[in-house]
């Protein structure tokens, strides 16, 4: 095993010699933060998991890329998993989906996980490949069952030990190992794009049955106007008025099969009609029949974007059993009420938050309060569950969803609302943040275990808020935390507030920062990173200083995804400024990177991907950077492919 500080990618499986990216495999708890040494375990584990997919079963053509990549991001998942919250760490994979692999089924780059053809290879190493290659395998092992798909898995080693195979010879193991026939599930390889889901909903209070009809659409792709129906897992479980689970009995069916099962919709359209709903002593079901909890544990990477009321939102966020939709819901809950408030934001509306969010949100802030060790039971959601679900869409993931809803992405509007929205729930909740900060703030020595873990995620999303308050009154507390932290963790959390502050604790936090931390090299990215992503008008104009700090080189990927990419990727408010400042610098790295790095600069033009979806005049000031990269002499092909993609 070597560890290397220049390394494009984070590791590779190399039989003989594992290379890792340095930052993937050194660790020590004052200078890795949590998240680190959590990437550490999954990146190790994902390198080892090769040993059998990927190496001793390889591909026969890089057509196959997601044969190995998809399936061991599957596997190392399921590693992570196993060893801290499987909820958790399912809510996160999705997270991480949504804001990252959506984007690309839905923008000029967009592409199959089989690819159909490519100018350069380099540029396929995508989410598409890797994450949404993994959520294919996680549905088959939904459609044949845990012991079919170990069955599969199996027969899959004992065939092809030794062997270059394809994605279609895996698919096949499968259905001669669990006799099923998935020829229309096939599609998930072949076909680009996010299937787009509806619901409809028919309760026969005499009948006693419940009628739930799926609709699934997948838009149009780059090279594929036509999309067939997919074969989609979707997991249900129908809840009555309390949050109970009802059995799931389907109509030809002699007899209930437990209270959470997997349809197979397969049709454009299809419904799916559910018997002997037996109401009780249930006034509200008997009435308007029972909720649908739908594609629980996130059983297929789709939208679901029509279906629900709001007060059903309200009531999945606190009542659904399924941690992932209780999860879910808030999100949806809050990214619904954003999108409102922007529309007020844009017409010049008071801003007033909807009273019933405000309810449900406390009632998930109260329960987090009452996470006492002494009160743990697993009726209580875990400490880490409720740091996720209290946490708002960040602006990237509010952009795609107001893109997917036809909307024009409005960068001023989003930060403008979801700043209001943080301030004014810390605001009101104050005291109860104050209580959880108070509660979860870990003593003793540093510890990775998963409840320490928890605890600091939790204090730190408590201290978030208060660092919100618009009259900046909790600043002191939050560089108190960051002059007395112990660990990275809670001095990242501490610093991340800071950096969106004008005021003497910032400048000071970060100069002790570097003075403490300018030998250590992957913390020094931290600390590019952090300025970076800054909401504060003269953040470019630092970013550019940083550019020719001493401890920044161009020529090292590390240092340019810790500074460029964090400013494009993670400041959208400041890179879409509408000067087209932002847009400049990023094309100037591009440039750059094309004979230093051109890999790198292929991935830093996704910046650019979805500018139809904004404003005439940030079209226009996008589109003229693409034209100058494609006007340039001697561009790489890894560029070339992107930009061309991009502009057509």
């Amino acid at each position: 095993i070597v560890a290397v500080d220049n390394f494009n990618m984070g590791a590779m499986e190399n039989k003989g010699l594992n290379i890792f990216n340095s930052k993937y495999v050194l660790a020590k708890p004052d200078t890795a933060t949590d998240e680190d040494f959590l990437n550490i375990e999954r990146v190790i584990a994902h390198e080892y998991f090769h040993n059998w997919t990927g190496n001793r079963v390889t591909l026969k053509n890089w057509f196959q890329l997601s044969l190995k990549e998809g399936l061991t991001v599957f596997r190392d998942q399921e590693f992570a998993a196993d060893m801290s919250s499987a909820a958790v760490k399912r809510i996160s994979d999705v997270a991480k989906l949504r804001i990252f692999q959506f984007p690309e089924d839905a923008g000029p780059t967009a592409h199959p996980v089989l690819p159909e053809s490519y100018i350069e290879m380099n540029n396929f190493y995508t989410m598409t490949v890797y994450e949404k290659g993994s959520e294919i395998i996680r549905m088959i092992r939904l459609l044949t069952g845990r012991e079919g798909f170990r069955k599969g898995m199996d027969l899959y080693f004992e065939r092809f030990d030794g062997m270059a195979v394809t994605c279609e010879d895996f698919v096949k193991t499968m259905e001669d190992a669990n006799n099923i026939d998935l020829a229309q599930f096939r599609l998930w390889y072949s076909q680009a794009g996010t299937p787009i889901i509806r619901f409809e909903r028919k309760w026969d209070e005499n009948e006693k049955s419940f009628c739930l009809t799926l609709v699934q659409d997948c838009p149009k792709t780059p090279g594929q106007d036509k999309k067939l129906p997919m074969h989609i897992p979707v997991e249900i479980g129908l809840l009555d008025s309390t949050g109970g689970q009802l059995p799931l009995q389907l109509a030809g069916e002699k007899k209930a099969s437990g209270t959470s099962r997997i349809l197979d919709f397969t049709h454009a359209k299809q419904d799916f009609t559910f018997v002997n709903i037996d109401p009780a002593q249930d006034e509200n079901l008997r009435k308007n029949g029972p909720v649908p909890s739908l594609f629980r544990k996130f059983s297929a990477p789709v939208k679901l974007v029509a279906g629900y009321t709001e007060d059903e939102r309200i009531f999945l966020m606190g009542n659904d059993p399924d941690p992932f939709n209780r999860w879910d819901a808030g999100q949806q809950l809050f990214s619904s009420m954003i999108l409102s408030l922007i529309d007020d934001f844009q017409n010049k509306k008071e801003l007033v938050i909807n009273s019933a969010l405000l309810e449900a949100f406390e009632k998930t802030l109260t329960a987090s309060s009452d996470l006492t060790a002494d009160k743990m039971t697993d009726k209580i959601m875990d400490k880490a569950f409720a740091a996720l679900a209290l946490r708002l869409p960040s602006e990237s993931e509010l952009g795609e969803m107001m893109a997917g809803r036809g909307l024009i992405i409005d960068p001023d509007g989003i930060f403008h609302v979801r700043k209001f929205v943080i301030s004014h729930l810390a605001e009101e909740f104050s005291a109860i943040f104050t209580q959880i900060y108070e509660q979860n703030s870990v003593k003793g020595p540093y510890s990775i275990d998963s409840e320490a873990i928890a605890r600091r995620s939790l204090k730190n999303l408590a201290l978030f808020y208060l660092g919100r308050k618009e009259s900046n009154s909790m600043i002191p507390l939050v560089y108190t935390q960051f002059e007395n932290a112990d660990n990275m963790t809670d001095a990242i959390a501490a610093l991340l507030i800071l950096g969106d502050t004008d005021t003497p604790e910032r400048k000071k936090a970060f100069d002790t920062f570097y003075q403490r931390w300018q030998s250590d090299t992957l913390v020094l990215d931290k600390w590019f990173a952090l300025q970076a992503v800054s909401n504060l008008p003269d953040t470019l104009d630092r970013v550019k200083e940083l550019m020719d700090h001493p401890a920044f080189s161009i020529k090292n990927p590390n240092k340019v995804r810790s500074l460029v990419f964090a400013f494009c990727n993670g400041n959208s408010f400041r890179f879409h400024d509408t000067s087209g400042s932002g847009y400049e610098f990023i094309t100037d790295r591009i440039l750059e990177l094309n004979t230093l790095n051109p890999q790198i600069g292929a991935r830093l033009v996704a910046a650019f991907n979805h500018w139809r979806k904004y404003d005439a005049d940030r079209q226009g000031l996008m589109k003229t950077q693409l034209e100058k990269i494609l006007d340039t002499p001697k561009l790489s092909k890894d560029i070339f492919e992107i930009v061309s993609k991009a502009v057509a």
